[in-house]
């Protein structure tokens, strides 16, 4: 075993996959309204490419947490496989973060195969602002796949939520209510210099200390008792628990000392932050014909060069040249 350390005694047992950069809705913080020019198919990892990098990631290096994204992963049509066959390698948590768009027809399927559990993204439970932020009219395909979700047993559902200024920032204490009421954890997470259009702006952007206002107004909030450990959110109890809500800074107060997570992209790039300017090429050297070992060890060297945080906050820093559709959450 060759775990995934990194010069600051931070080790990497969380593994974000990427399939795909394509995504069905057009959020504005994410990306223009008229898309992006998505992968060409054969720079995109094969099912089983996907599945033998996950495999020595597993098996040799010491990965505990698959988790699926995208893109928006729904659309890969080698999901349901994708899942069932790391599933079948043991020892593994999997997990999908989704827009929940075509999750209705999906869900029994996904758990089925495996998968254990499921974040969805949603901004907004008012048709006319989810239909602003995503330009999309589909607040109802939401909706309905997060109760099939429910249905096959996908738990705990977690909502992840961006407040954007103008947008939906006075809706936190009416989304915190809507998810309670269901029974579905929520997090809201800072908005992040990830966006394809290089639009974002520090003084827009909603801070965790604003978000923790606004909840306060209508709600009771008090840290809650458990450690956080590598978790990105803050959990706060909600007027008292059993319910909580979560507030990831990664912006303001960033937990990079924390992180244990490695990302591989849609076209087989090892991204050891998720603000990374440099990438590792597994897809090229596999193709080529390396071995398991070979990758294993490239793998190795990506993550030990990880730097001590993002930098959001230095004068230098930059922008990571793919937005977060083709890096994968």
């Amino acid at each position: 075993m060759l775990p995934l350390a990194d010069d600051y005694g931070r080790v990497a047992t969380d593994l974000r996959v990427s399939l795909t950069d394509r995504c069905n809705l057009r959020c504005s913080y994410c990306m223009p309204a008229e898309g992006l020019d998505w992968l060409p198919d054969d720079q995109t990892l094969t099912d089983d490419e996907v599945v033998r990098l996950i495999t020595i990631a597993v098996r040799r290096l010491g990965v505990q947490e698959v988790r699926f994204t995208g893109g928006e992963p729904l659309v890969r049509r080698g999901l349901v496989d994708i899942v069932r066959r790391t599933h079948a390698l043991g020892g593994v948590e999997t997990s999908l973060t989704t827009n929940a768009l075509g999750l209705q027809r999906n869900a029994q399927a996904l758990r089925d195969a495996g998968l254990d559990r499921i974040n969805v993204s949603l901004d907004s439970v008012r048709r006319e602002t989810f239909h602003e932020v995503t330009r999309r009219d589909r607040l109802d395909d939401v909706i309905a796949g997060l109760e099939a979700a429910r249905a096959a047993g996908l738990g705990p559902l977690k909502l992840n939520a961006v407040l954007l200024r103008g947008l939906n920032d006075d809706q936190a204490p009416e989304l915190l209510a809507w998810a309670i009421e269901r029974g579905y954890d929520l997090r809201f997470i800072e908005q992040m210099p990830l966006d394809a259009q290089h639009g974002w702006s520090r003084t827009e952007m909603i801070t965790a200390d604003e978000i923790f206002d606004a909840l306060s107004a209508e709600f009771t909030l008090t840290p809650h008792g458990a450690p956080r450990g590598s978790a990105p959110a803050e959990l706060f109890d909600v007027d008292g628990g059993p319910a909580t809500v979560g507030i990831i800074a990664s912006v303001t107060r960033p937990f990079c000392g924390d992180c244990d997570r490695v990302r591989l992209t849609a076209d087989g790039q090892v991204r050891n932050c998720l603000f990374a300017r440099d990438e590792s090429d597994l897809r090229g050297a596999m193709r080529a014909g390396a071995s398991d070992e070979e990758l294993a060890q490239r793998w190795v060297t990506a993550m030990a060069g990880k730097l001590p945080g993002h930098g959001i906050d230095d004068p230098s820093f930059l922008q990571p040249d793919r937005p977060m559709s083709a890096i994968g959450g």
